[in-house]
């Protein structure tokens, strides 16, 4: 076992214990960025001034009466920006746009002594705008040739080929809905300028040395005149990793202007009509099978609505891509991927970042098609899982690295859910009563860790050891609620042999960790627990030659164990505090710099070839549902979930993880369904869902009666830092298990052997549909042909283009 995995003795990691800011969270008393205007003189308050058109050029802008308001300080617009105006990585986000992009653009920003003489301040600038011509929905723009950014084409084997030798071959399209963050603390930062014109921005991002590096272009510095800190977000789930950046600099301007700090907070309303969302796909494929039901080809376009600008999109449709193939070996294989321009705000990373797009298309396409290939679906998906082996690589190019857990965490989830006692026990139910019926499904998940972008997978941090043995720790990564910091206060405590309550954490600043990657990709803990381990490992090294002298043994001898060095065959001890006091005296470096980079990753984005991921998370979930005939309102009866997270660094936080990631998914597929204005009214490109009240997240009467999950045992992943697996992203698409056991309660209320469409989100009213086509359908013919896929409802259409011998 490698270094970086293994585990010394009485390690901290391993130990389930609760969330490092748990109490500050119940209590109150956890500090978010918004939080720290209460504590700073004179803030000055930013307030949008939003177009609420979804596309024209501005012919006017008045500030004048803005400046009459009473309260209000200055009006920020683009002849303000000393630097570049925008607020992208890519140069097509404009912070001050001269054009309207989507409904509620912000064009400038008021600055008042309140946040309400900032609002009326905003209601009072005066724009005229001319209006030009938009697209709203995805279809629309792909009709009309709308696209931006790169076409990457992910090609295997011989597609042509492939479906010669295909018995069965269908096709279809497929559209699903986008996903609102909904993070509890909405977008936020807060900008300070020091005496020697240093800035210094409050921000909740993701992504700090990207938001120090937009700040200071937008505002003309070099990064080393901008400092960016993280205390702690509300939640994140990937809308707070590029998004972040044009508030900051707003907020920065605005300081480094007035000479004031000013502080820039959206409401609800705003932060729903002003950032970006998940991407919403419209896939359109063709599939085929061999006479006993393995995947012999697919062809595929999918197509991302990216909104106005380019924001995450290409990475995201690359990740797509990536994950089409979920747990299935598909021989040959062509897809295709495509960002479209709509105007609509600019959608983003959100947790799974186009792989949940990805595995979605082809989780739809084998629970459309296993009743058209006369198989049950379980059976379907268990004939095309990759195996051992076997040496099958991703359509990509890269080997699946332990395919053997794809079968075993399935077996063990149907095993612990004791789905063949339930499948008959549902059977029976479902035969006795006519309006309400059951369905029970299992899905799997492969998912690929790491971002697809080489360079950005490295981390850093800095440990500090004080002559009182105390330990302070920084990173690069950012807490979101997601116990990034409780794993890293137990891995710098495991490495350095002490007990928990000798290390503190800091929050995360650039000035002390520089050039970091985002808190995203699932990757935080494995990129800055292993910078941690790595500045630990140094500091530990020391103290071990330092140990040594004083015990009279060799440096490789010594073991610090729970805050005790001794020597391998000798009683004598010496106490951490007293080792660090020695090592100070004897003028030893106590501070570290700690650097990860994950070895082993290639990837040519041009050919779409190579391993851009270290290893593979896997998952399985079996769901249970009961619909009522009537009104298509379901519930979740029980779900069960075996889930693979290697050696877990702190149980707790990982099954935390596995839970809400689960319920965030379900959400996605069954209740969030995001509705924009599509007509040609003066309310074109709304955003219709823009409150709680008529955006319906997952609550606890979502939840399941019975929700079971279990961290796979015995997995240690090799070259991960002591063993561990990612775990943020990987869950959520457990959630497919829901989706699928409502399509099959709804082929319940037909004939069996008929295609189920389902729309995503399967709202009640799309389920509802669902049963009424059930109802209606055909069944098998009596040749023994499955019947044809239903064409109602969902908005999506599958058609078998050859049932046999194709």
């Amino acid at each position: 076992m490698s270094q970086l995995s293994q585990r010394p003795e009485k390690p901290v990691v391993g130990v389930s214990m609760p969330h490092e800011s748990a109490a500050g969270h119940v209590t109150g008393t956890a500090l978010y960025t918004d939080d720290l205007v209460h504590r700073t003189k004179d803030v000055l308050h930013a307030y949008p001034v939003q177009v609420m058109k979804a596309h024209g050029r501005i012919s006017r802008l008045d500030t004048r009466p803005a400046l009459a308001v009473p309260g209000v300080v200055r009006v920020l617009t683009g002849a303000d920006v000393p630097g570049v105006n925008d607020a992208g990585m890519k140069h097509d986000e404009p912070l001050f746009p001269d054009t309207v992009m989507f409904h509620g653009h912000a064009v400038a920003w008021v600055l008042g002594e309140t946040l309400e003489a900032a609002r009326l301040g905003a209601a009072a600038v005066e724009v005229d705008l001319d209006e030009l011509p938009s697209l709203i929905a995805l279809g629309d723009a792909i009709a009309a040739g709308s696209f931006h950014g790169a076409r990457p084409m992910m090609v295997t084997g011989d597609v042509d080929a492939g479906f010669a030798d295909s018995a069965h071959v269908f096709s279809g399209e497929f559209q699903f809905s986008d996903q609102e963050h909904f993070y509890l603390e909405t977008h936020a930062a807060l900008a300070l300028v020091d005496e020697s014109g240093q800035l210094f921005i409050q921000s909740s991002t993701q992504h700090p040395s990207e938001t120090q590096e937009i700040v200071a272009h937008v505002l003309g510095l070099h990064s080393h005149e901008v400092t960016v800190q993280c205390l702690r977000m509300g939640g994140g789930f990937g809308g707070k990793e590029m998004q972040p950046h044009g508030f900051a600099a707003v907020a920065a301007l605005g300081a480094r202007l007035t000479g004031r700090p000013v502080r820039v907070r959206l409401n609800r309303t705003q932060d729903l009509t002003m950032s970006g969302k998940r991407h919403g796909f419209h896939a359109q494929w063709r599939i085929g099978f061999d006479a006993e039901g393995r995947i012999q080809a697919l062809d595929a376009t999918l197509t991302a609505d990216g909104g106005w600008s380019l924001d995450l999109s290409e990475p995201v449709v690359a990740r797509a891509l990536c994950h089409i193939d979920n747990t299935y070996w598909i021989p040959h294989a062509r897809v295709a991927g495509r960002i479209a321009k709509t105007n609509k705000v600019s959608n983003t990373a959100f947790r799974g970042f186009g792989g949940p797009q990805g595995m979605l298309v082809i989780e739809d396409i084998m629970g459309r098609c296993a009743p058209l290939l006369g198989l049950d679906p379980m059976e379907l998906r268990e004939r095309n899982f990759y195996r051992p082996g076997q040496g099958r690589t991703t359509p990509y190019g890269q080997v699946v690295t332990h395919p053997e857990r794809i079968s075993t965490v399935w077996q063990q989830v149907c095993a612990d859910g004791r789905v063949a006692d339930r499948r008959r026990e549902i059977a029976a139910f479902n035969a006795a009563h006519p309006n309400t019926k059951r369905g029970l499904a299992v899905t799997g998940i492969k998912f690929g860790i790491s971002f697809n972008l080489t360079a950005f997978n490295q981390g850093g941090a800095l440990v500090l050891v004080y002559k009182d043995g105390s330990v302070l720790i920084n990173h690069g990564g950012t807490e979101m609620g997601q116990g990034l910091h409780t794993k890293m206060l137990q891995v710098a405590a495991t490495t350095l042999g002490i007990g928990l309550h000798k290390v503190r954490l800091a929050p995360t600043r650039t000035d002390k960790v520089p050039n970091t990657s985002a808190t995203a990709a699932s990757a935080g803990a494995d990129l800055n627990g292993a910078a941690v381990k790595n500045a630990c490992e140094q500091i530990r090294e020391r103290l071990l030659r330092v140990a040594g002298g004083r015990l009279g043994a060799n440096a490789s001898d010594v073991r610090i164990v729970e805050g005790v060095a001794r020597a391998l065959g000798s009683d004598e001890e010496l106490a951490w505090d007293d080792l660090v006091r020695t090592a100070y005296l004897q003028r030893v470096q106590l501070s570290a710099s700690g650097f990860y980079r994950t070895e082993g990753l290639h990837w040519d984005a041009k050919a779409f070839q190579g391993s851009p991921f270290k290893y593979f998370s896997y998952g399985a979930a079996a769901a249970e549902v009961e619909v009522d005939g009537f009104t298509g309102a379901y519930r979740v009866r029980r779900v069960d979930i075996v889930h693979d997270v290697g050696d877990s660094l702190s149980p707790m936080i990982d099954v935390g993880q596995v839970e809400g990631g689960f319920v965030q998914g379900a959400g996605w597929l069954t209740l969030e369904d995001m509705r924009w204005d599509t007509g040609d009214g003066p309310g074109r490109g709304r955003l219709l869902t823009q409150a709680a009240s008529t955006y319906k997240l997952p609550s606890f009467s979502e939840m399941p009666q019975e929700f079971h999950v279990r961290l796979l045992e015995n997995a240690t992943e090799e070259g991960a830092v002591y063993g561990s697996k990612a775990v943020g992203e990987p869950p959520l698409m457990l959630a497919f298990s829901v989706r699928e056991a409502l399509r099959q309660a709804a082929a319940a209320f037909g004939p069996a052997g008929v295609s189920v469409e389902l729309a995503s989100p399967a709202t009640p009213e799309a389920v509802y549909w669902a049963v009424e086509a059930s109802r209606t359908a055909a069944a098998p013919s009596p040749d023994g042909h499955p019947g044809k896929p239903s064409t109602t409802g969902a908005g999506t259409r599958a058609e078998a283009e050859a049932l046999s011998g194709a």
